[in-house]
């Protein structure tokens, strides 16, 4: 191994072997632990500390790393308080997830560091959120993310790249090539010689260095980062090493030949690097074993620390509390004699959106053709010519990629908008939103600042993937918001409210309804509480529950048929006002809930086992539920209009009225 110190200093190299050999001591030590059973679960990181420790020691201290299972390097190089992370490993309150999380899965602001997710690609696309962020805030940062062998056949992996080098972000991404995934060798998972080869096909500078060598680690990462907070690109780093030890600790390593453990064992790069300073005459055995010696009291005094911390009890009222970043909005209602316009769905909504950009300059648009397209229903026509390429950018075809750098963006204080093109696109974003922007306040206290525009329904004839109904996909996510508003005026004052709102919304607007429906609303910015449903008309016969297109059906029926009903528009299905529905319930006695979703696990379902469960003395008659069939939306308008309820809506309701 050929070491090159270049212009490092006797301390800078002193510096290095210090922190290059405490996340080792620091491993042997919980292996002993996990064997006692005080530790649940261990990812090793020993014969790969050099990656870690000389990209935390190179990095400003205020530049954001995400680090993966295996990079216990960054947590200590960044300074984090032994007893503090030694309690997250045990799950005590007093760790950084207040027990909710395990291992390396979580982040800290504090320190710069953002947690992984099981899922692993969704890291490589959150830090260029945080890169964009940089760029337009003008500070002179770089992110680093990390991936090993085998993410780097996962579709973030590859939309991190393009993204990155599409925006020119300053982003260092880190591939630690260890030669396994679990245990699926790297001769079954690509046929390129190196990875960093793929960088060229998203023409990004990329290099293969030696990850064993701390000092080769350290230069490369602080060379590359000096130029990139100059003029920002994006860089692709392999750093080829090896796992001395298994995926987990109970997986073993019976898979993987001897001759690699003999071969990596000679490339060890705690022992090669404390042989090199040796040989230069920079440190003797007696500064050997003082090193050690401190970093092994440290230990132990925090381990004494950590042991005597109670153990966690469960509070199901702060578990609760902690799923939404904590908010009180400031609802803007304005006089009944401020100036109105008429004006369509589709243009209360850019009316919205257009008063959130003026008034929240942190706020940011992406999506495909939402520049100067102005999106396919047209909702940001002009907005790049007010506000700018900036703040109004087009997106590659990678959902994922782009909800991912929402939450990245959230971290730097940043707002975001994220248009669907259409609602049903969702599915390849699907585990960015329910698994890191919806869980990451509850796991370590960082809010996902992101509205995700959904333009969805039916009744226009564009078939199976242009017209789905999918908001209980997400109604069933602690942590997310979903509304769906079913007028003008509302559309507008909710979605200035989900902006304001820094907790994740997933905002529907039903196509069908963009240019069929108008009214007259306030020229003016204002807003509308989320949560709360409105009686969209007042009625003593019966109760429909309903929203979205849904709300004009049932104001056609009830009229049609001269039904005294009270109809409730819920506008927000996630968190539901429970208050207005029993009001209701409880006023008239007979419910029929409608919805445009498909019957089966649609949040009809949910709302009639509540009433079901805790207004049954109120109910005169059984709930009845209608709803699109559960097929899949068809293209030819007779096929679409038997596939939605309407026309059974009709038949319900007589029968219901007639109980």
């Amino acid at each position: 191994m050929n070491f090159d110190r270049k212009n490092l200093t006797d301390d800078q190299l002193k510096n290095l072997y210090r922190a290059l050999v405490k996340p080792r001591i620091i491993e042997e030590k919980m292996l002993k632990l996990l064997r006692q059973g005080k530790v649940s679960k261990w990812f090793s990181g020993i014969g790969q500390e050099a990656i870690s420790v000389g990209i935390g020691m190179a990095l400003e201290s205020d530049e954001y790393i995400m680090p993966l299972h295996r990079n216990l390097g960054i947590f200590t190089t960044r300074k984090m308080p032994l007893a503090k992370l030694f309690m997250q490993w045990q799950g005590k309150k007093e760790g950084f997830s207040k027990g909710r999380e395990r291992s390396f899965h979580f982040g800290s602001n504090e320190h710069h560091i953002v947690g992984m997710i099981s899922h692993l690609g969704p890291q490589l696309c959150l830090a260029n959120g945080i890169s964009l962020a940089y760029k337009l805030k003008k500070e002179k940062k770089v992110s680093v993310t990390f991936t090993g062998d085998g993410g780097t056949s996962q579709g973030d992996f590859h939309e991190a790249l393009n993204i990155a080098a599409v925006w020119e972000l300053p982003t260092i991404f880190i591939i630690e090539n260890n030669g396994y995934g679990l245990s699926t060798p790297v001769n079954e998972q690509y046929r390129c010689e190196q990875l960093a080869s793929r960088g060229a096909g998203y023409g990004m500078k990329s290099l293969t260095i030696d990850g064993n060598n701390i000092l080769e680690v350290y230069h490369t990462i602080s060379e590359l980062a000096q130029q990139m907070r100059e003029k920002p690109f994006p860089v692709l780093i392999e750093c080829m090493t090896f796992r001395m030890r298994g995926h987990e600790e109970a997986s073993g390593t019976k898979y993987v030949p001897q001759e690699l453990f003999d071969i990596w064992g000679k490339k060890d790069p705690v022992s090669n690097y404390e042989n090199y300073l040796k040989e230069i005459g920079l440190i003797d055995e007696g500064f050997i074993f003082k090193v050690k010696f401190n970093i092994q009291e440290e230990i132990d005094r925090a381990l004494d620390i950590t042991f005597a911390a109670p153990e966690i009890t469960a509070d199901t009222a702060e578990e609760c509390a902690d799923i939404y970043a904590p908010y009180i909005p400031e609802n803007i209602e304005l006089p009944l004699d401020t100036p109105k316009t008429e004006k369509r769905l589709v243009d209360g909504i850019s009316d919205g959106l257009r008063q959130s950009m003026e008034r929240h300059p942190n706020l940011v648009i992406m999506g495909q053709d939402v520049a100067e397209y102005g999106g396919v229903f047209k909702i940001t026509e002009g907005f790049v010519e007010q506000f700018g390429k900036d703040r109004v950018r087009n997106t590659p075809l990678c959902e994922s990629g782009i909800l991912s750098a929402g939450l990245g963006m959230s971290i730097k204080g940043m707002k975001s908008v994220i248009e669907m093109q259409f609602a049903d696109f969702v599915s390849t974003g699907f585990n960015a939103i329910v698994n890191n922007l919806a869980k990451s306040y509850y796991r370590w206290g960082q809010n996902a600042d992101v509205v995700v525009r959904m333009p969805t329904g039916a009744g226009v004839g564009a078939g199976p993937f242009h017209s789905q109904s999918n908001e209980a996909w997400f109604t069933k996510v602690p942590g997310l918001k979903v509304v769906y508003p079913s007028s003008v005026y509302d559309a507008k004052g909710l979605l200035a409210a989900a902006i304001n709102d820094p907790n994740p919304v997933m905002f529907f607007e039903h196509k069908a309804l963009y240019r069929s429906i108008q009214e007259e609303i306030p020229d003016a910015y204002y807003t509308i509480e989320i949560g709360k449903a409105k009686v969209a008309r007042a009625g003593e016969e019966l109760t429909v529950i309903t929203y979205g297109a849904g709300v004009h059906w049932a104001m056609d029926t009830v009229k049609e048929l001269n039904i005294d009903a009270d109809i409730i528009d819920l506008r927000t299905l996630l968190p539901l006002d429970w208050e207005t529905i029993k009001a209701s319930v409880a006023k008239t006695g007979k419910v029929i809930i409608l919805h445009e979703d498909t019957l089966t696990s649609g949040i009809g379902g949910e709302i009639s086992a509540y009433i079901s469960e805790h207004l049954f003395d109120k109910l005169d008659a059984p709930i009845v539920r209608i709803a699109s069939l559960d097929t899949p939306v068809p293209f030819a308008i007779p096929l679409e209009n038997n596939f939605l309820p309407k026309e059974r809506f009709k038949v319900a309701i007589e029968k219901l009225l007639n109980y």
